[in-house]
C-alpha cells in the first residue's frame, strides 16, 4: 500500500488527524519538499513528534527513479509525504499511476492547500478563482522579468471576471542546477519582488493581494496597487499573491476590512 499524505501548509502539527494516524502506521515514510516546504518545522521536527524516519527524496528519486518507493509499498505499508495537498503536483500524480500500474493499492489523505488558504484568509470565493499560473526566478526560465505566459493567465482570467492565484517559485537547496546547490539556504521569492515584477512589466496600479505564511500563528493578508506592495515587506516565507477579478461586493467589503485595501482601489457600490 502507497499512502499519499499532505501534510498542510506550515508545521508538523498542520497535518489531519487522519493523515498523522496513517504516517505513524507506516513502515516506510518517504517525502519530497522541493514542490512545497513546511517553512515552520524541519525533517528533524516532523520526525520527532511523528516518530517516524523520514527519507527525503530529491526530484530525481521521485521523477526518474521510484523504484526504492513502488518496490517498498509492494510488500509494506507506505507513505509519501509531501506539504499542502499531496495531489496538486504532477509528479505525485504520475507517481500514484505508476504504482497502480505495478498493482499496488494507493489511498489519498490530502491536506489543506494554498489556494483553499488563500480564499479563506482574502475573502475571495473560491468559486471565482480562475487558472493559477506560477511565476519563476528570472533565472529560472531564462530571461528578465515576468513570461508571457503568466501576464496571458492573468489577463485571461480577468478578461472573464475571475481572479488569479500566483504562486511564487521556491527552490530548494540542491534540487536544480539553476537553483542554489546543496548546502546553500533554499530560496523564497518574496510577494514584494513578485508584485514589483508584475508592475514593471504588466500593470503597476493593477490590485493586488498577499497572503503570507498562510497555516502559522501570524499570517499576514495585504492588499494594494502592485507598485505599492512592492515597497512593503511581509516577513518570513512562504508568500502568495493573488490578482483579483471582478469583486462581488462581500469580497470588496473582505479586502477593505480584513486586508487593508485602500477604499480607491475597489469598485464603487
Amino acid at each position: 500500500m502507497l499512502t499519499f499524505i499532505g501534510l498542510g501548509l506550515y508545521d508538523e502539527r498542520s497535518v489531519t488527524v487522519e493523515g498523522r494516524d496513517a504516517l505513524r502506521a507506516a513502515d516506510r515514510v518517504f517525502a519530497e519538499f522541493y514542490t512545497s516546504r513546511l517553512v515552520g518545522a524541519s525533517v528533524a521536527e516532523l520526525e520527532s513528534h511523528h516518530g517516524v524516519d523520514i527519507e527525503v527524496r530529491d526530484r530525481a528519486g521521485v521523477e526518474r527513479d521510484p523504484e526504492t518507493i513502488l518496490e517498498a509499498a509492494e510488500t509494506d505499508e507506505v507513505a509519501f509525504l509531501t506539504a499542502g495537498d499531496t495531489m496538486i503536483s504532477t509528479t505525485h500524480v504520475d507517481l500514484r499511476v505508476r504504482a497502480a500500474e505495478r498493482g499496488v493499492d494507493t489511498r489519498v489523505v490530502h491536506g489543506v492547500t494554498a489556494q483553499s488558504a488563500a480564499s479563506s484568509l482574502t475573502g475571495l470565493q473560491n468559486y471565482r478563482f480562475g487558472k493559477a499560473v506560477t511565476l519563476p526566478f528570472p533565472y529560472a526560465h531564462g530571461a528578465d522579468g515576468v513570461p508571457a505566459s503568466v501576464v496571458d493567465g492573468v489577463e485571461a482570467n480577468r478578461e472573464r471576471g475571475l481572479h488569479t492565484l500566483v504562486y511564487l517559485d521556491i527552490k530548494v537547496a540542491g534540487s536544480s542546477p539553476a537553483g542554489p546547490q546543496a548546502g546553500e539556504d533554499d530560496e523564497f521569492m518574496t510577494a514584494d519582488e513578485a508584485a514589483g515584477m508584475l508592475a514593471d512589466d504588466w500593470d503597476p496600479d493593477a490590485l493586488g493581494v498577499v497572503v503570507a505564511r498562510a497555516g502559522s500563528p501570524d499570517p499576514v493578508v495585504a492588499a494594494d496597487a502592485l507598485s505599492a506592495l512592492a515597497d512593503r515587506e511581509f516577513g518570513g516565507p512562504l508568500h502568495t499573491l493573488v490578482v483579483p477579478g471582478d469583486l462581488h461586493h462581500l469580497e470588496a467589503e473582505a479586502l477593505e476590512r480584513l486586508a487593508g485595501c485602500p477604499a480607491a482601489l475597489l469598485p464603487d457600490e
